[in-house]
């Protein structure tokens, strides 16, 4: 189909034309963009103005000291001049079914609601997972309809290869589970205690998922056994997850996190025969307890009725440990949490649970199910204990053992909402089953205590559900994604669902105009600054010590201790990254940076990338840095350390070739290989040469297989056939240029000369010197002192001349 081309509005001219093939590379530029009228050029053009708009990084002074860790500023962003600078690809405009349109602007969809993963077949034709219609259901594809089953049938392959994966490692505790989806309300707002979402008005309703499970049995054991059992919501807040994770006692058997794989080896079937199922009431657990007498107290609760509730329904929840709450001022309290029934705690009898597992083992798994559906939507009423730190001195426990309670009459309970579940789940694996909690889901206005139970659990939910969903992206999984957006920083895994637009994935950046940014201490999650003992002047908080924002004193120490050639190839290095480098206000901000370790630093390198005048120092963090005690050390110096002057384990190249001078080269070969370096013969081809005198060399290596970048040390021949053979193969004279570039060592025996100068190398230096490390005449003594120094930088010259 022929195409109308538009014409220019006007004719390009040559810098047009230069400026738009600029903006086509990925690994260099130039000093600047010229605007043009071209995509690619004004993508570049507006990257390099969201990089101009952050010259430093504004925060940077603000990370040190206690004060500045307590009132955390936002991010600094830049609002770019369209979305071209942030996109990903220019080519995001061609769209398909597939692809779709643009990422819609500050959207994740991966975490919209469960809507976009449900499936109803009503009406469809049957698919392989590709969504190939499948015209035969019943029968596997063979060669004739009695012959050999064939391995190209990939629908049978399809589907038994997932049947044969259908099942996922069970929990290793509270493996035997159920839930529903629910809401919780807020009676009251609770502003002056908590800033967290769900509790910031009367009314407020917060959607929930809640999984009920027992402790020590299987998937498939019984659901009415004297157990604990787990009491764990999922608040799908406006500002994030939070996960409640507890049980329906208020204490635990153990105190500290290091004895929780103990408890559970001891209670767990034991490993010898398997026995006993989903039972304590046996020799191991009693065992562990019994030497563990801080366990009495939670065996009280555990052997009481508590241990065989009627129903899910009829049972309290607790969040066991203490925790807090922060509200907006960054005042804390301390807080546990109570879900008390709102139909009533009732239990079975022994006799009543003993008969009921063997008539219906699901027992308290169909009566949560069977009251949702019949509209008896199970009730909770969500109540706190609140208290200071002050008030915690003064118990009689101490409030961060998770084997105690604070008794009631201490500290009331408030009641501040209320949950209803109303709602079963479509699908028992994908939403009970791949649900995923951990006690380290908290949003801001709440924090941990220094509980040293809670401390192990905080680690070990998100470890676990690593190893059970099949990666670090369960949080991808539908039943697990918030409700809040999810910007981060965070790519790639097993299983990553969300598809990111952009070049950047790092904070802080201008790239992306500083976005994804922190949210500063107004707006993040900001831990308490808790103190171990209340009298103290500092306690937890995200922040770095004055003395850490010092970026450049050492910086400056370690540049004027080079030598100056040293210090010539810290600024060929900068020169090489930085001209990789696309965007000129990136090498602008790096040079006003290096500007404050070393002005004559900054000087050579702005000279290397075309940058003039130089930009303005960087301000720094710390305005008045200490005195250092050291401003020059000889030992940064990589000369400082020269060795013991030996030649060991160096490799020289012997260049020869059929005619060269036998003798003298097997000569020189084994008065290096007395000084313990590993010379090799190389020729324009591996195997015997044919000497002028004949000497036999049998050259191990060629020109072609061991380039002169490989050695240490290089040797040409004596012999004039041999030299003029070799100068007829183009891989000698780079040989040589590597080797005099890399200022090596050269040992030029006589009539080599004229090799040496058709390569475009000297003998003298820059300066009209000799080069000590080109050794001439065949005098191997000072050649080996040459190869000892490794490298003859005063032979080095900027750009090369050779």
């Amino acid at each position: 189909m022929a195409t109308t081309k538009k014409p220019f509005l006007t004719k390009p001219t040559q810098s047009d034309s230069a400026t738009r093939a600029a903006a086509r590379n990925t690994d260099s530029g130039p000093s600047k963009v010229v605007p043009a009228d071209d995509p690619a050029t004004t993508k570049a053009v507006q990257a390099g103005q969201l990089a101009e708009g952050m010259p430093f990084n504004p925060n940077k002074a603000g990370e040190h000291g206690f004060d500045n860790g307590l009132a955390v500023a936002a991010g600094a962003t830049v609002e770019p001049a369209s979305r071209l600078p942030t996109g990903s690809t220019l080519s995001e405009e061609n769209h398909s079914e597939k692809t779709g349109s643009v990422a819609a602007e500050g959207i994740n969809w991966a975490i919209e609601p469960l809507d976009r993963v449900r499936v109803d077949s009503s009406g469809q034709v049957l698919t392989t997972n590709q969504g190939v219609p499948i015209a035969d259901n019943q029968n596997s594809l063979k060669y004739g309809v009695r012959g050999p089953a064939l391995l190209e049938d990939f629908i049978l392959r399809e589907k038994i290869t997932h049947f044969d994966h259908e099942r996922i490692p069970e929990r290793i505790v509270h493996a035997r589970g159920s839930g529903a989806h629910g809401y919780f309300e807020c009676y009251d707002a609770l502003t002056d205690i908590t800033k967290a979402a769900p509790f910031q008005e009367a009314g407020k309703v917060t959607p929930v998922f809640v999984r009920f499970s027992t402790v020590q049995g299987e998937r498939g054991s019984k659901d009415t056994a004297r157990d604990v059992r787990g009491f764990a919501v999922k608040f799908y807040t406006d500002e994030g997850n939070w996960d409640l994770v507890g049980n329906n006692m208020p204490v635990f058997f153990i105190q500290d996190a290091m004895k929780f794989p103990d408890l559970v080896h001891a209670v767990k079937p034991e490993p010898h025969h398997q026995m006993p199922q989903a039972a304590s009431a046996h020799d191991t657990f009693w065992d562990f307890v019994s030497l563990m007498p801080e366990s009495t107290h939670m065996l009280m609760w555990a052997m009481s009725d508590r241990g065989i509730p009627r129903s899910y329904a009829t049972m309290q929840g607790f969040g066991v440990h203490t925790f807090r709450m922060v509200n907006a001022e960054g005042d804390s309290v301390f807080v546990k949490f109570h879900w008390n029934p709102v139909y009533g705690t009732h239990s079975l009898v022994w006799d009543e649970a003993v008969k009921i597992s063997g008539a219906d083992p699901d027992y308290h798994r169909r009566d949560l199910w069977e009251r949702i559906e019949a509209g008896a939507f199970p009730e909770w009423e969500l109540g706190l204990q609140i208290f200071t730190e002050e008030q915690a001195e003064g118990f009689s426990f101490d409030v961060l053992d998770p084997t105690k309670i604070v008794p009631e009459e201490l500290v009331p309970v408030r009641p501040v909402g209320r949950m209803v579940l109303n709602r079963n789940p479509d699908n028992f694996f994908a939403e009970t089953e791949q649900v995923a909690f951990c006690a380290a889901h908290i949003v801001p206005g709440l924090d941990f205590s220094n509980d040293p139970l809670l401390a192990g659990r905080i680690h070990s939910y998100v470890d676990t559900q690593i190893s059970r969903l099949g990666g670090p992206n369960f949080h991808e999984i539908p039943i697990n994604s918030p409700l809040a957006p999810v910007h981060n920083n965070q790519r790639d895994g097993m299983h990553r669902q969300a598809i990111h637009r952009g070049r950047v994935s790092y904070e802080p950046n201008s790239l992306g105009g500083g976005c994804p940014f922190q949210a500063g201490a107004a707006q993040g999650f900001v831990s308490v600054p808790a103190r171990i003992q209340a009298k103290e002047e500092q306690g937890k908080v995200r922040a770095k010590p004055e003395k850490f924002a010092d970026h450049y004193t050492q910086a400056t120490l370690f540049f004027e201790s080079q030598s100056p050639i040293e210090q010539a190839h810290i600024a060929a290095a900068f020169r090489f990254e930085l001209s990789k480098v696309t965007v000129p206000a990136i090498r602008e901000r790096m040079v006003s940076s290096l500007r404050n370790a070393s002005e004559a630093l900054a000087a050579q390198v702005a000279e290397g990338l075309g940058m003039s005048p130089l930009p303005p120092p960087m301000p720094r963090a710390l305005d008045n840095p200490a005195q250092p005690e050291v401003s020059h050390s000889p030992a940064l110096s990589l000369l400082a350390r020269p060795g013991d002057g030996s030649i060991k384990g160096r490799k020289v190249a012997m260049l020869v070739a059929d005619g060269v001078n036998g003798q003298s080269a097997v000569d020189v070969h084994a008065m290096l290989f007395a000084q313990g370096a590993v010379p090799r013969f190389v020729a324009p081809r591996i195997g015997p040469v044919k000497t002028a005198d004949g000497v036999a060399i049998d050259a191990d290596a060629s020109l072609e297989n061991e380039p002169g970048f490989l050695f240490d040390a290089l040797v040409l021949p004596d012999g004039d056939e041999g030299v003029r053979t070799l100068s007829l193969d183009g891989h000698t004279m780079e040989f040589i240029k590597d080797q005099y570039r890399h200022c090596k060592a050269i040992l030029v025996l006589p009539a080599s000369a004229t090799l040496l100068e058709a390569a475009g190398a000297s003998a003298t230096l820059p300066s009209g010197e000799a080069d000590p490390g080109v050794v001439q005449g065949g005098d191997v003594e000072t050649f080996i002192a040459a190869v000892a120094r490794h490298r003859h930088p005063e032979r080095e010259t900027d750009p090369p001349r050779v």
